[in-house]
């Protein structure tokens, strides 16, 4: 779809949202906010939008780790069980 407003350049886009920044980029940006913070040096009110930031970002880290933890028990729960617990060795 090309989108243009009078004057403007035309713009191309499609319907596609744009892709989550992945769990390693959410919690550096995430730590960088908190040293941000403990350092004391900023404003109050810029203080409160960083906390705010930085309160979503921890939002979508524990949301990202719960998707992970929810893959591994189902990869775990469809590995077949070993009954006998033998460790896979056999008796001759």
């Amino acid at each position: 779809m090309i989108i243009q407003a009078p004057g403007e350049k035309p713009k191309v886009t499609d319907n596609k949202t744009e892709q989550q920044p992945s769990f390693e980029q959410t919690l550096a940006e995430l730590e960088t906010l908190v040293e941000q913070l403990e350092s004391g040096k900023l404003e109050l009110a810029d203080s409160l939008e960083k906390f705010k930031r930085g309160i979503e970002l921890s939002r979508q880290c524990r949301v990202m780790l719960d998707k992970a933890q929810q893959t591994v028990d189902e990869v775990m729960d469809s590995e077949p069980q070993n009954p006998g617990g033998n460790g896979g060795s056999s008796e001759t």
